[in-house]
């Protein structure tokens, strides 16, 4: 993990969060993903291990964006245990009660990260070779964070939830490399007022 980092990524979400920190806190979430995990493309699944430990706050949906299905803001962090990336930032989740107890929860949002952007070695070296073999290049600081849970209320306010995620810059604001990272992971919630 890089402390310098994360304190800085930590105060960026923190400020881009301030308009939301006047809502009303909604949710506290914590939890565990599976790093780097294969799901569709799985060419650089082994390049990165360990488990990255995840706390999110979500907020109250605002009244402004209910011409957009009522989405809850959120900030999140997300350390990994070896080392490898870690990150943090904010967006958007929706919420949608498909069975009682039971929710699906997709989301957008955005991430500044601490992992590997490009290749430092020149191309066609052979340390450029054996650096791609071990290191994820995701060829931005800054990528787009996608995610899905599935959510079941176990108790008025406890909740866990199965969760995953998808870090990429989607050739949108990178160009280049772009590996990305997938997890895979559970979270318990609190959600304040419904006990």
């Amino acid at each position: 993990m890089k402390p310098a980092f994360l304190a800085a990524a930590a105060a960026v979400t923190l400020m881009s969060a301030a308009p939301a920190a006047v809502a009303q806190v909604d949710s506290l979430r914590l939890g565990v993903m599976e790093h780097n995990i294969c799901v569709i493309d799985c060419k650089n699944a082994d390049k990165e291990s360990g488990v990255n430990i995840v706390g999110e706050l979500r907020f109250a949906p605002p009244g402004f964006l209910a011409w957009a299905g009522s989405p809850h803001p959120y900030v999140m962090a997300s350390a990994n245990t070896e080392g490898n990336t870690s990150y943090a930032g904010g967006g958007l989740l929706w919420d949608f009660e498909f069975a009682p107890g039971w929710r699906l929860e997709p989301g957008f949002g955005y991430v500044l990260h601490d992992g590997d952007i490009n290749n430092p070695f020149a191309s066609g070296t052979q340390e450029a070779v054996d650096y791609s073999a071990s290191h994820v290049l995701l060829g931005s600081r800054d990528l787009f964070r996608t995610s899905l849970a599935v959510t079941w209320e176990f108790a008025p306010g406890f909740a866990v939830q199965g969760v995953y995620e998808h870090l990429s810059h989607g050739q949108i604001i990178g160009d280049g490399h772009n590996q990305g990272i997938d997890q895979l992971g559970i979270r318990f919630g609190y959600q304040f007022g419904r006990d």
